[in-house]
Protein backbone atom coordinates (compact mmCIF):
# COMPACT_ATOMS: atom_id res chain seq x y z
CA UNK A 1 0.00 0.00 0.00
CA UNK A 2 1.11 3.55 -0.63
CA UNK A 3 1.89 6.25 1.88
CA UNK A 4 -1.34 7.90 0.72
CA UNK A 5 -3.15 5.27 2.81
CA UNK A 6 -1.57 6.60 6.01
CA UNK A 7 -3.86 9.23 7.58
CA UNK A 8 -2.26 12.64 8.11
CA UNK A 9 -2.10 12.46 11.93
CA UNK A 10 -0.47 9.04 11.82
CA UNK A 11 1.90 10.08 9.02
CA UNK A 12 3.03 13.00 11.18
CA UNK A 13 3.74 10.63 14.08
CA UNK A 14 5.73 8.34 11.78
CA UNK A 15 7.70 11.35 10.53
CA UNK A 16 8.39 12.43 14.12
CA UNK A 17 9.82 9.01 14.95
CA UNK A 18 11.97 8.93 11.84
CA UNK A 19 13.32 12.44 12.40
CA UNK A 20 15.17 11.42 15.59
CA UNK A 21 17.83 8.91 16.61
CA UNK A 22 16.99 5.37 17.65
CA UNK A 23 17.47 6.22 21.33
CA UNK A 24 15.23 9.27 21.00
CA UNK A 25 12.57 7.07 19.35
CA UNK A 26 12.35 5.05 22.55
CA UNK A 27 11.95 8.28 24.54
CA UNK A 28 9.22 9.39 22.13
CA UNK A 29 7.47 6.05 22.58
CA UNK A 30 7.55 6.61 26.36
CA UNK A 31 5.96 10.03 25.85
CA UNK A 32 3.08 8.36 23.99
CA UNK A 33 2.83 5.91 26.89
CA UNK A 34 2.49 8.77 29.36
CA UNK A 35 -0.11 10.51 27.19
CA UNK A 36 -2.43 7.51 26.71
CA UNK A 37 -5.85 8.72 27.88
CA UNK A 38 -7.58 6.95 30.74
CA UNK A 39 -10.54 4.76 29.94
CA UNK A 40 -13.98 6.35 30.17
CA UNK A 41 -15.96 5.08 33.15
CA UNK A 42 -18.29 3.03 30.95
CA UNK A 43 -15.28 0.81 30.16
CA UNK A 44 -13.31 1.02 33.39
CA UNK A 45 -16.43 -0.01 35.32
CA UNK A 46 -17.12 -2.84 32.84
CA UNK A 47 -13.85 -4.52 31.84
CA UNK A 48 -15.82 -7.25 30.04
CA UNK A 49 -16.44 -4.69 27.27
CA UNK A 50 -12.72 -4.66 26.49
CA UNK A 51 -10.94 -7.22 24.35
CA UNK A 52 -7.45 -8.41 25.28
CA UNK A 53 -4.76 -8.30 22.62
CA UNK A 54 -3.17 -11.58 23.66
CA UNK A 55 -0.23 -11.16 21.28
CA UNK A 56 1.07 -8.32 23.48
CA UNK A 57 3.60 -9.35 26.11
CA UNK A 58 1.86 -7.13 28.66
CA UNK A 59 -1.85 -7.11 29.44
CA UNK A 60 -3.33 -4.73 26.89
CA UNK A 61 -7.03 -4.35 26.27
CA UNK A 62 -8.91 -2.34 23.68
CA UNK A 63 -12.40 -1.32 22.76
CA UNK A 64 -13.76 0.73 19.94
CA UNK A 65 -16.99 2.36 18.97
CA UNK A 66 -18.06 2.97 15.39
CA UNK A 67 -20.37 5.93 14.93
CA UNK A 68 -23.68 5.42 13.19
CA UNK A 69 -22.87 8.02 10.53
CA UNK A 70 -22.02 7.83 6.84
CA UNK A 71 -18.29 7.98 7.60
CA UNK A 72 -18.50 5.53 10.53
CA UNK A 73 -15.99 7.47 12.64
CA UNK A 74 -14.10 5.22 15.04
CA UNK A 75 -13.35 5.99 18.69
CA UNK A 76 -10.50 3.96 20.18
CA UNK A 77 -9.94 3.08 23.83
CA UNK A 78 -6.98 1.26 25.37
CA UNK A 79 -6.08 -0.08 28.78
CA UNK A 80 -2.55 -1.08 29.73
CA UNK A 81 -0.79 -0.89 33.07
CA UNK A 82 1.86 1.80 33.68
CA UNK A 83 4.38 -1.04 34.11
CA UNK A 84 3.98 -1.78 30.38
CA UNK A 85 5.36 1.41 28.79
CA UNK A 86 6.09 -0.15 25.41
CA UNK A 87 2.56 -1.51 24.98
CA UNK A 88 1.11 1.74 26.32
CA UNK A 89 3.32 3.68 23.92
CA UNK A 90 2.15 1.68 20.92
CA UNK A 91 -1.45 2.11 22.05
CA UNK A 92 -0.82 5.84 22.42
CA UNK A 93 0.51 6.07 18.87
CA UNK A 94 -2.54 4.28 17.49
CA UNK A 95 -4.95 6.28 19.65
CA UNK A 96 -3.47 9.63 18.66
CA UNK A 97 -3.00 8.69 15.03
CA UNK A 98 -6.34 6.98 14.37
CA UNK A 99 -8.95 8.03 16.93
CA UNK A 100 -11.93 9.80 15.40
CA UNK A 101 -11.11 8.87 11.81
CA UNK A 102 -13.57 7.30 9.38
CA UNK A 103 -13.54 3.50 9.42
CA UNK A 104 -12.42 3.35 5.77
CA UNK A 105 -9.31 5.43 6.55
CA UNK A 106 -8.30 3.10 9.38
CA UNK A 107 -8.96 -0.02 7.32
CA UNK A 108 -6.67 1.38 4.60
CA UNK A 109 -3.69 1.83 6.96
CA UNK A 110 -0.87 -0.43 5.74
CA UNK A 111 -0.38 -3.49 7.93
CA UNK A 112 3.35 -2.72 8.12
CA UNK A 113 2.69 0.69 9.72
CA UNK A 114 4.32 -0.30 13.04
CA UNK A 115 7.57 -1.06 11.20
CA UNK A 116 7.53 2.46 9.75
CA UNK A 117 8.20 3.93 13.21
CA UNK A 118 11.83 2.86 12.94
CA UNK A 119 11.77 0.84 16.16
CA UNK A 120 12.50 -2.62 14.76
CA UNK A 121 16.11 -2.58 15.97
CA UNK A 122 15.31 -1.02 19.36
CA UNK A 123 12.27 -3.14 20.27
CA UNK A 124 12.13 -6.92 20.35
CA UNK A 125 10.29 -8.66 17.49
CA UNK A 126 7.75 -9.96 20.02
CA UNK A 127 6.89 -6.42 21.11
CA UNK A 128 6.68 -5.26 17.49
CA UNK A 129 4.29 -8.14 16.85
CA UNK A 130 2.15 -6.77 19.68
CA UNK A 131 1.68 -3.44 17.92
CA UNK A 132 1.00 -5.14 14.60
CA UNK A 133 -1.60 -7.24 16.40
CA UNK A 134 -3.21 -4.14 17.95
CA UNK A 135 -3.68 -2.65 14.48
CA UNK A 136 -5.00 -5.94 13.09
CA UNK A 137 -7.42 -6.29 16.02
CA UNK A 138 -8.71 -2.74 15.47
CA UNK A 139 -9.32 -3.48 11.78
CA UNK A 140 -11.05 -6.77 12.60
CA UNK A 141 -13.33 -5.12 15.16
CA UNK A 142 -14.22 -2.36 12.68
CA UNK A 143 -15.09 -4.93 10.04
CA UNK A 144 -17.22 -6.85 12.56
CA UNK A 145 -19.01 -3.68 13.58
CA UNK A 146 -19.72 -2.66 9.99
CA UNK A 147 -20.95 -6.17 9.09
CA UNK A 148 -23.18 -6.49 12.15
Amino acid sequence: MSDAAVPAALAEIIDDFNAVTERERLELLLEFSDELPALPERFSDHPELLEQVVECQSPLFLALEVADTDAHEVSLYFSAPPEAPTSRGFAGVLQEGLDGLPAADILAVPDDMPDRLGLTRAITPLRMRGMTSMLARIKRKINESLAG
